[in-house]
């Protein structure tokens, strides 16, 4: 059984952990943040993730998983440490590499005999070779440790399944013991034919970034597609379905909308740019996906005011969805925000719902009414505005939301609302890139 210490607890690192600990790995999940791990030690989880209270149990329960603030003691107690802290967004788009940093010093104090030091967190290419070099540079023997850059692919929401069923996993290491016990690791997957790739550490820190870029340009491209079908009299969801049937393209990420965000895309993409001009080399479609999302969240904001023939001001609109996408409290960078504050900044007021993330939401955003419930929300406002695409937003009784409100605008930047009924209502309508009545 491998010995394994998760150092970081937030959405990768608690995930990691509790998927390592599935695997029939013993897993230490340490974190500097005591009250946070005082929090999950009593059962509490600090992170939304449908299904991962329910295996986190299971796991303690079984004794392969244990929460300690004893950074120290859970490094010499193991023999693989997994590096799995934030990497924000820095200055001129840099990821901002101080806690993986701190962490590898603290690694280097305490390496008692041979470990494994691996990272989670995305870090930008180049960054193993410097944590390696700062942990030789201060323990008496090199050979007592080796390095592997160990990408996560996880989609907040579904990031269990991601975890213990995924695509790929990718083992970036020039050590061949480092990559068998990584193998081992993750011995369930490897038996059941998942498949795990060994690469240089370079190249795994290149197809984090690589894989998060990408699925963006396709997210900004759909967009943009969408807007022009608005302009030529296409129907975006079936130029999208057609473009999926083709085995090249897939029909994966081709979901037109009001802008990706999140904590990963917007940062992962600004970092890639800021690698890119750092080694001379021009990545403008990467600048372009960048340029055409913060477009797109503006053309959001400007086609609730088109519907309103350009005026908000004391306009009550209901913003339903918060998180940037749905099944997580997350609203980093979300759409929402920027629609939120829009509202605001023309003078009209807003009415937010979200299943999970309204306390998120006005962490940040104070002079808005917040609701427990979507139809207290849409009562007497002017519009309703969908950002998040909830399942509980594809069934609305429309009708009764209709008799609710004093006005008749609804903007559907999710596309997940019948248009005919909306017609057969009276609403007057928008969407992203379809055919209206």
């Amino acid at each position: 059984m491998n010995r394994i210490v998760i150092i970081g607890t937030g959405y990768v690192g608690l995930v990691t952990g509790v998927g390592m600990a599935e695997f029939g790995n013993k897993v230490i999940c340490s974190d500097i943040d005591k009250k946070k791990i005082d929090k999950l030690n009593s059962g509490s989880i600090p992170i939304y993730e449908p299904g991962l209270d329910e295996i986190i149990k299971r796991n303690v329960k079984n004794q392969r998983l244990t929460f300690s603030s004893n950074i120290k003691e859970s490094i010499l107690k193991s023999d693989v440490i997994v590096i799995a802290v934030g990497t924000p967004e820095g200055k001129n788009g840099q990821a901002d590499m101080s806690f993986v940093f701190s962490v590898a010093e603290t690694i280097s104090d305490n390496i008692n005999d041979y470990k494994v030091v691996v990272t989670k967190s995305t870090v930008p290419i180049g960054s193993g070779k410097k944590i390696v070099d700062l942990i030789k540079n201060k323990v008496d023997n090199p050979k007592l440790f080796d390095y592997v850059s160990n990408p996560e692919f996880l989609r907040e929401g579904s990031a269990l399944k991601d975890f213990l069923w995924p695509d790929r996993v990718i083992i970036g290491t020039d050590s061949k013991k480092a990559y068998e016990i990584m193998r081992n690791v993750y011995r369930p997957l490897y038996i059941n034919k998942n498949p795990i790739t060994h690469t240089s550490i370079e190249t795994a820190e290149m197809i984090k970034y690589a894989s998060n870029s990408f699925l963006a340009l396709k997210i900004s491209y759909i967009n943009e597609i969408a807007n022009l079908c608005e302009a030529v009299g296409a129907d975006v969801h079936k130029v999208a379905n057609a473009m999926g049937q083709d085995g090249r393209i897939s029909d994966k990420f081709l979901h037109p909308g009001p802008g990706y965000g999140g904590s990963c895309f917007p940062k992962d993409l600004e970092a890639l740019l800021s690698i890119s001009e750092n080694n001379n080399v021009k990545m403008e479609t990467v600048q372009a996906a960048i340029n055409a999302n913060n477009n797109q969240k503006k053309r959001m904001v400007k086609k609730l005011t088109n519907l309103f023939n350009g005026d908000l001001l004391e306009k009550k609109i209901a913003v339903l969805g918060l998180s940037f996408k749905a099944n997580t409290d997350d609203i980093r960078k979300s759409s929402s925000i920027d629609m939120i504050k829009g509202i605001i900044n023309k003078g009209g007021f807003v009415n937010a719902y979200d299943p999970i993330a309204n306390n998120e939401m006005a962490k940040i955003i104070k002079n808005v009414d917040y609701f427990d419930s979507l139809y207290d929300a849409v009562n007497e406002v002017d519009a309703v505005v969908i950002m998040t695409e909830w399942n509980e937003f594809r069934s609305l009784d429309l009708k009764r939301i209709k008799r609710k409100m004093r006005g008749d605008i609804f903007l559907d930047t999710r596309n997940i609302i019948n248009m005919d009924e909306l017609f057969s209502l009276g609403f007057t309508y928008d969407n992203v890139g379809r055919i209206k009545k």
